[in-house]
C-alpha cells in the first residue's frame, strides 16, 4: 500500500459519529426481515376470510366444523418456520459474499463492512470496489470509475485529487484514498445505488397467475357468501324461524362449507414455501439466491451467456513465454558474436522489466498476476516508474513511463496495433497463431515519448510505438466445464461465450470444452458487430455466433438486450466489474463468489465457491419449482371451481348445502393438501413455457365442472330416489355423507390426472391417499369426527349408482370441455 502520511479518525471520533447517526447504514438486505415474513404469511386476504369463517362456526358451537381454521394455522406456521429457516441459511451465506472496505483509522488500515463506515473516514477505493459513500479524492494512483449506474454513460472517468466520487460508482482500475463526505441516505446517489443492490424485483409469471386467480376469487367469494347465508336461512324457515329455533347455526355452518371450498388457501402458502425450500437446497450447494422469486426465472432460461474467465476457465493462468519480435532463432545466431548476443539479452531484460512493472498494479487482473509470478521466478523485481495508466477493460491496454522517458504499452495485440501508424500484419498473424492454440496473448510495445492524453485527461496510445514482444499465457480449463455445457445442450439452452479476450483464443478454448458439441464453434470479433443501438441487426448477427471476443462492457449489455428482442430469457454469468451492466440487464444475473463486490451486488444468484458446475443444479431447481407448482396450482384450482359451481347451484335451487366444512377438510387434506406438498418437492426438469395461468385454468375446468355437476346431480336426484326429506336431520346427514363420498372419488380422479405418469412412485402416492380416505371411514374416531357414514342397504346401491354416474361425467368433461374451449377460441380468432 502506498505510504500516505494520514492517520484517519481515532476510535473515539468514530464512536462519536456513530452516536450522531453519521454512519453508512444501508436499508437494502438480501432477505426479508422476520416481521415481513410473519406479515406476509399471516396477514393475507384469504387468511382473514378463513379466520372470520372459523369464528362464525365456533359461535355456532359446532367446533368440529371449524377444523379447517386450525389446518390453516398449522400451514401458516409451517410456512413461517420454513421461510425463517431459509432466511437464516441465506443470511449466513450472504456473509460469505458481503463486500468489505479498507479504511485508515488510528494510522492503521483495516477491513470493515460497508455499514460501519462513518463520515470523515479515510477510505481506500480499489479496483473492483463499488464506492459505498460519497468521497472527496485526497490521493489517486490512476483511479478510473464506471459511473454508468449514476449517469447511464458507460465510459470510464479518471479521477483527480479534489474530485468527488459518488456512491454507486464502480472502480474499474487504479487506486485512490478519499475522505467520506456523505453517508447513508444523505449520500448523493443513495436512491440510485439502491437500484443496483441485491433486491432487484423481477417479473414472476407464477405470482402474476396466482394473483389473477386471487383477485377473481375476491370478487366471487363475498357476494356468494352473502347469498349462501340467505339461502341456507330460507331452507330452515327464514330469519325469524332460524333465530327462534337455533337453526341459524346449521345455516351458518352450511354457508361456511361453500366459502371455505372456494378459497385456494394453500396455493399461496405452497408457492412461497416452494421458493424458500428451493433457495435452501441451493444454499447447501454453496449457491446464494438473493431474491426468492428469481428461482422461477431459472426455469425459463433458454439463453445463457458465459464469461470465459472464471466460468469456463477457473481463473487460473500461468505465464508461458515471452516472444521477442526482433530476436532470430537460436540456431541462426552466431555464437562467436558476443556483441550481438549481449544486445539481444539486454533487449529481453528490458522487455521483462517493463512487463513486470506494467503488470505490477495495485489490483492486477489474472493475466497480470500470472506475469508477476512467472517473472519473479526469473528474478525480476519492481523498479521505479514515472507515470502509470492502469489497465482498463474499455481501453484494453495499460502503460507506464520509466524514469528515462521511455513509455511501454501492454494490451490486446489487435487493439494496440490498430492504434499504430504501421499495420504490423506479420506481428498480428503471429499473435493470432498463438491465440488459435488457446493461449492468451498480449502485445508489448514501446516508444521514446511520454503518454499522450486526449483533452488533457483521457490517456491515448502513441501511434509511433513499436511492437517489441508477444507475451503468451495459458489458462486452466475447469474440469467440469465440458460436462456442464453438455447438460445445457441436452436441455435446449443455447450457450454463448462472451469475453473481452481474443476471439481465436476463446474459440479454441470453446472447442476444447465442446461448447457446440461435435461442431466447431463459430467465433467473431465484437468490433465487427453492428452498432449497439441497432438491436435488430445485432440479434440477427448473434444467431450465427457461438463465441464473441473483444467485447466491451456496453456491448455485453446490448447483446442481452438483443436477445430479449427475440423473446429469449437470458441468464448471464460474470465475475468482473465489466460484467455488471450485462448482469443487471439480464433476466438472471449469476456472479461468481470471487467476483468484484459491484458484480455480486447486482447479481440475483451468487455461486459462492465459484463453481460453474453448480449451474445445472440452479436451472434444474428453477424448473422443478415451476413445473411442480403448475401441477399443484391445478389441483387447488379444481377445488375452487367445483366449490363455486356447487355454491351457485345451491343458491339457485335453494337447497341445503350438500356437505359440511369438515367434509371438505377431510377430502381436501387427502386429495389436495398433503399430495400437493409432496408433488411440489418432487424432481422435475421440464423446461418452463410461458402461459402458466392459461394452462392451469384449462386443466382445472374439466375436473372442477365434473365434480361440481356430480355433487349437484347427486344432491338433486338421490333424495328423490330414496324418498329422503331434507328437513329431517337424519336424511340430510345421509345426503351429506353420500356427497362427501362422491367428492372424495372425484378428488382421487383429479389427483390421478395431476400426478401422471402413474407408472412410478406417483401411482403409489395416489393409491396411498385413496386407501387412507377409505380406511379413515372405518376408524370410529375419524368417522365420528368428520361425520363420515358407510352406506348400507338401499343407500349403498344409490351411492354406488351415483359414483358410476360421477365417473361417467368425469370422463365426458375431461374429453368434452377442452374441445368446446378450442372451438370457442377458434371462432373468436376467426371473428
Amino acid at each position: 500500500m502506498p505510504d500516505v502520511r494520514m492517520t484517519g479518525l481515532t476510535g473515539e471520533q468514530v464512536s462519536k459519529r456513530v452516536m450522531q447517526g453519521d454512519i453508512n447504514i444501508a436499508k437494502d438486505k438480501s432477505s426479508r426481515s422476520i416481521g415481513q415474513i410473519i406479515r406476509s404469511n399471516v396477514f393475507t386476504l384469504f387468511n382473514a376470510i378463513i379466520a372470520v369463517a372459523m369464528v362464525m362456526v365456533l359461535l355456532t358451537g359446532q367446533w368440529r366444523d371449524s377444523v379447517f381454521g386450525f389446518v390453516i394455522i398449522l400451514n401458516t406456521g409451517i410456512g413461517i418456520i420454513t421461510e425463517l429457516k431459509a432466511k437464516r441459511t441465506l443470511d449466513k451465506l450472504s456473509i460469505l459474499v458481503a463486500s468489505t472496505y479498507l479504511v485508515r483509522r488510528d494510522g492503521i488500515d483495516q477491513e470493515i463492512a460497508h455499514d460501519r463506515i462513518v463520515k470523515d473516514d479515510l477510505l481506500w477505493v480499489r479496483a473492483g470496489d463499488q464506492v459505498p459513500a460519497d468521497l472527496e479524492i485526497l490521493k489517486t494512483w490512476g483511479l478510473e470509475l464506471d459511473e454508468s449506474m449514476l449517469t447511464g454513460e458507460s465510459r470510464t472517468v479518471r479521477k483527480n485529487v479534489g474530485d468527488t466520487a459518488y456512491s454507486g460508482a464502480t472502480a474499474v482500475s487504479g487506486l485512490a484514498l478519499g475522505r467520506v463526505t456523505a453517508v447513508g441516505e444523505r449520500s448523493y446517489a443513495a436512491t440510485l445505488t439502491a437500484q443496483a443492490k441485491v433486491y432487484k424485483k423481477t417479473h414472476s409469471d407464477l405470482n402474476a397467475g396466482i394473483n389473477t386467480i386471487l383477485k377473481f376469487m375476491t370478487f366471487l367469494v363475498v357476494p356468494l357468501c352473502i347469498l349462501l347465508i340467505w339461502t341456507q336461512l330460507n331452507t330452515v324457515g327464514g330469519w325469524h324461524a332460524a333465530l327462534a329455533t337455533g337453526a341459524w347455526r346449521q345455516a351458518v355452518v352450511s354457508a361456511v362449507a361453500g366459502v371455505v371450498g372456494m378459497i385456494p388457501e394453500g396455493l399461496v402458502l405452497l408457492t412461497s414455501l416452494n421458493f424458500a425450500v428451493a433457495a435452501m437446497r441451493l444454499a447447501r450447494k454453496n449457491t446464494l439466491v438473493q431474491e426468492l422469486e428469481s428461482v422461477e426465472t431459472l426455469a425459463r432460461v433458454d439463453a445463457l451467456n458465459l464469461d470465459k474467465t472464471g466460468t469456463i476457465t477457473d481463473g487460473g493462468i500461468a505465464f508461458d513465454r515471452l516472444i521477442m519480435l526482433d530476436e532470430p532463432d537460436s540456431d541462426a545466431v552466431d555464437s562467436t558474436n558476443e556483441q550481438n548476443k549481449k544486445k539481444h539479452d539486454a533487449a529481453r531484460h528490458a522487455a521483462e522489466q517493463a512487463l513486470y512493472d506494467l503488470a505490477n498494479e495495485e489490483q492486477p487482473n489474472g493475466t497480470g498476476r500470472a506475469i508477476l509470478a512467472g517473472l519473479r521466478e526469473k528474478g525480476v523485481s519492481a523498479s521505479r516508474i514515472a507515470e502509470r495508466v492502469p489497465f482498463s477493460s474499455a481501453r484494453k491496454w495499460s502503460a507506464i513511463t520509466t524514469n528515462d522517458g521511455v513509455t511501454w504499452y501492454m494490451g490486446a495485440p489487435e487493439v494496440v496495433i490498430a492504434a499504430l501508424n504501421d499495420t504490423y500484419s506479420d506481428v498480428l498473424k503471429q499473435a493470432n497463431a498463438c491465440a488459435a492454440q488457446g493461449s492468451r496473448v498480449v502485445l508489448l510495445a514501446r516508444t521514446a515519448a511520454e503518454i499522450p492524453s486526449e483533452d488533457g485527461n483521457e490517456p491515448t496510445l502513441n501511434p509511433n510505438a513499436v511492437p517489441v514482444a508477444l507475451v503468451v499465457c495459458t489458462e486452466r480449463i475447469r474440469p467440469d466445464a465440458e460436462k456442464t455445457l453438455a447438460w445445457f445442450r441436452e436441455q435446449g439452452v443455447r450457450c454463448r461465450i462472451i469475453s473481452g479476450d481474443n476471439p481465436r483464443t476463446v474459440a479454441a478454448i470453446a472447442g476444447k470444452v465442446r461448447l457446440t458439441g461435435d461442431q466447431a464453434p463459430r467465433y467473431m470479433d465484437a468490433r465487427e458487430l453492428p452498432d449497439v443501438n441497432d438491436l435488430d441487426a445485432l440479434a440477427d448477427a448473434l444467431e450465427n455466433v457461438d463465441v464473441l471476443g473483444r467485447v466491451l462492457p456496453d456491448q455485453k449489455k446490448a447483446i442481452v438486450q438483443a436477445l430479449h428482442k427475440r423473446d429469449h430469457v437470458v441468464a448471464m454469468t460474470g465475475d468482473g466489474v465489466n460484467d455488471t451492466l450485462a448482469l443487471k440487464e439480464a433476466d438472471l444475473g449469476i456472479a461468481m463468489g470471487n467476483a468484484a463486490p459491484a458484480t455480486k451486488a447486482v447479481a440475483q444468484v451468487v455461486l459462492v465457491d465459484s463453481k460453474f458446475s453448480h449451474l445445472p443444479d440452479v436451472v434444474a431447481r428453477g424448473r422443478q419449482v415451476m413445473a411442480n407448482m403448475e401441477r399443484v396450482a391445478s389441483l387447488f384450482l379444481v377445488k375452487t371451481v367445483y366449490s363455486a359451481i356447487i355454491s351457485l347451484g345451491v343458491v339457485l335451487t335453494a337447497m341445503p348445502y350438500p356437505y359440511l366444512p369438515r367434509h371438505i377438510t377431510y377430502v381436501g387434506a387427502l386429495t389436495i393438501g398433503a399430495p400437493a406438498f409432496i408433488l411440489a418437492l418432487a424432481p422435475n426438469t421440464r423446461r418452463y413455457i410461458p402461459g402458466f395461468l392459461k394452462r392451469v385454468v384449462a386443466f382445472a375446468l374439466p375436473g372442477g365442472i365434473a365434480t361440481g355437476l356430480s355433487v349437484l346431480l347427486s344432491a338433486w336426484i338421490v333424495p328423490r330416489v330414496m324418498g329422503w326429506n331434507l328437513a329431517s336431520p337424519k336424511d340430510l346427514e345421509s345426503l351429506r355423507a353420500t356427497s362427501a363420498i362422491i367428492l372424495f372419488l372425484m378428488g382421487v380422479f383429479v389427483l390421478s390426472r395431476v400426478a401422471r405418469p402413474l407408472n412410478s412412485w406417483r401411482g403409489g402416492l395416489v393409491a396411498f391417499f385413496a386407501a387412507c380416505g377409505v380406511i379413515g371411514m372405518f376408524i370410529p374416531f375419524v368417522a365420528n369426527f368428520f361425520a363420515l357414514i358407510i352406506p348400507t342397504g338401499a343407500t349403498l346401491i344409490a351411492t354406488g349408482a351415483a359414483l358410476v354416474i360421477a365417473a361417467l361425467i368425469f370422463v365426458v368433461c375431461i374429453w368434452g370441455v377442452p374441445k368446446i374451449g378450442r372451438i370457442i377460441t377458434h371462432e373468436t380468432k376467426t371473428r
